[in-house]
Order: structure tokens, then sequence, then C-alpha cells
């Protein structure tokens, strides 16, 4: 097949018989692969991990991380197969994030995913990293269906997103500037905390106080689910040299904290409009910084007072990982979508948007 094609009918599946999707992630610096049942079962999730090599850059360098992925892909695959007890032949699909991401970084996993398509004959499905990301809640939550709002942030995104259904969104709110992900780990840098940013601001938090400095929350005019970071960061970068200016010492701790709680504020007040807008009783959130225990806190505290049914992923499924791609290939494949062997890494990929 060439480009994207649909598909009347499920390959010869009817709804008896088992679904097993082999999907790969490698949109950034984790290389990993997994093997998921039925779109909803697990059956192995390995993850390599590159962040002791970006450290200490500061950040990912983007020809590291497609090398390594290089290195690791193939072992990756094949440790997801034997944890799973799944050999090739059992594979319904295989799944690979195509986008957004490092384009060489992504290059590598989808020619590993179109090449055991080519050798197997096993249909190829592309999916979309942020896809990806909002369908991990369905792993560990059997109950939740579409439609429900969901708040994705990570490095790269801060959306405010309608599931409408499995495959289809709208998005509401986005980022203007930096998103959330992006201003913690720049103002993690500011305060010498290091890479990478949001875990270790979550950490140092709990020991500063989160009203110790004003920082701004910011609003943007006329598009009210919006968020904008960038002017938050120069606070925080202001601040800091303010206090050097003046020879006073500062708190690492308390910075952490105040500029913690400005971004939480922000993610919060947007979502419970957003929640009490549209009508949603089920609220859910997705990305990196869906792990942040401040953030998962209020969200869960402001979804109790407002009778909202909240859900969210085990961090591990937050972080990038190939289980929250096999999800969301399963649910493709379902539909009937499946991609030739021209399907390419696409950086920019939007949420929506299929190639």
């Amino acid at each position: 097949m060439d480009g994207m094609d649909k598909v009347d009918e499920v390959d010869g599946m009817n709804g008896a018989e088992e679904i097993r999707i082999l999907a790969i992630e490698s949109s950034c610096d984790e290389t990993a692969a997994a093997v998921v049942k039925d779109g909803r079962e697990v059956l192995s999730n390995v993850i390599y991990s590159q962040i002791a090599l970006h450290t200490e850059f500061g950040g990912v360098v983007p020809e590291i991380a497609s090398r390594k992925h290089i290195e690791k892909i193939n072992q990756v695959v094949e440790q997801a197969l034997a944890e799973a007890e799944t050999a090739l032949k059992d594979i319904t699909a295989v799944a690979v994030t195509y986008g957004p991401g490092l384009v060489g970084a992504l290059l590598v996993g989808v020619s590993a995913a179109k090449a055991i398509s080519f050798a197997t004959g096993i249909p190829l499905v592309g999916v979309h990293h942020i896809e990806g990301h909002i369908s991990a809640n369905f792993i560990e939550n059997k109950d939740l269906e579409p439609p429900f709002l969901c708040l994705v942030v990570s490095g790269g995104h801060s959306h405010l997103v309608v599931v409408k259904d499995y495959g289809e969104y709208e998005i509401i709110g986005r980022t203007r500037d930096d998103a959330a992900g992006e201003a913690f780990d720049k103002v993690a840098r500011a305060i010498g905390l290091g890479y990478p940013g949001g875990p270790k601001i979550d950490r140092v938090s709990k020991e500063g106080n989160p009203d110790a400095i004003p920082f701004p929350r910011a609003k943007v005019a006329k598009s009210v689910y919006d968020f904008s970071f960038s002017g938050l960061k120069s606070a925080v970068l202001n601040y800091l040299n303010s206090c050097k200016m003046k020879g006073e010492t500062v708190s690492a701790a308390d910075v952490a904290a105040s500029f913690q709680k400005a971004v939480v504020d922000v993610l919060v007040d947007h979502s419970m409009e957003a929640v009490k807008e549209y009508g949603y009783d089920k609220f859910a959130i997705a990305g990196g910084v869906a792990s942040n225990s401040a953030l998962r806190g209020a969200l869960e505290q402001a979804c109790k007072e407002n009778g909202i049914a909240f859900y969210h992923p085990s961090p591990i499924y937050c972080t990038d990982n190939a289980a929250m791609i096999g999800v969301a290939g399963y649910y493709e494949y379902k539909k009937g979508i499946r991609h030739g062997y021209d399907l390419n890494a696409v950086p920019n990929l939007k949420l929506g948007e299929r190639l």
C-alpha cells in the first residue's frame, strides 16, 4: 500500500480473536518497544533511557539520541517480544510513532517498524506521539471511554484536548510559547538543579515554600484556554538576577516551589474552566509533566470539588514509552488504518493530522 489506506474489515480478524500490537517509540531520547493485547493489556514494556547520556549537555542532543536509538532498537524489540512470550508470527500489527519529535530519532523507529512489516507482511500502523500519551490513560483505567477532556503536558506540548472518540480530537487550548515541561527544564537549569528539570523541581519543591515568591500567572487575551509560560520563566530569571545584584541569598527550594505552584495554578484553572464549559464529567492528564506530584494532587482535589472523575496514568506511562503507542495503534488498527512503506517521520505532526 502507498500512503495511508483505510481497510473496511480488520484483516481477517473477528471480534473473538485477540489482537497483539508490537509497538515502537523513538521520538526523543527513549528507545522503547512493547507488546499490547486488545488495546488495554500490556504484555511487555521495555524502555532504554538516554538521560545519563544527555545530562552533561543540559538537554537532549539530537545526533547523540539518533545514534543511540540505532544501537538499541533491535535489542528493545527483541526484549519486548521475549518478555511478552510472543513470536512475530503472533503479532497482528506493528505500530510506530512517526511524529512529532526529533526527525532523526523518529526515523530510526519508523525504519525498524517498516523493516519488520516488510519482512513479515504484518500490517504497519503509524501513530501520533501525543495520541499515544492520551491513550496511556486506557491502560490502567479499564472503564475510561471517550468522550472526555484531557490535559496533555510535556516537554514539547501543553494542550487541552477534547477526546471525542478514539482517534478523534479537538484542541481547545495550547501553549503560545514555552510548553510546561520546557519551562521546568529551563528554570531547573537556572537554579542549578540540572537536567531533567521536571522531576528535580518536583522533588526540591517539597522542601520549599510555594507562596514565598509571587510569580505571575499568565492569561492569553481572547483565548481563555491557551497557555503562556515564557513570561513566568522570565520572571524567575529576573528574580534570580535581582537577588544576585543585591547580594541576597537565593533559596532554590522556595524558587522551585513558587514556580511550580504558578504553573500548576494555571493548568488547573484552565482545565476546570474547560470542563465546566464543555460539560464533561471525566477529566484525564497525560504527558511527562502529568507525573508531577503537585499537579496530580491539585487536579485530583479540583476534580473532587467539582464532581468530576479524574484519570491519570502511572508515572511509567506518563514519560515516553511504547505501551501507549501500542494502545493508540490498536484503536487505529481497529478503525482500519494502515500505512504503506512510504511512511516517513513528520517532526511537526499536528494532533488529528494523518498522512
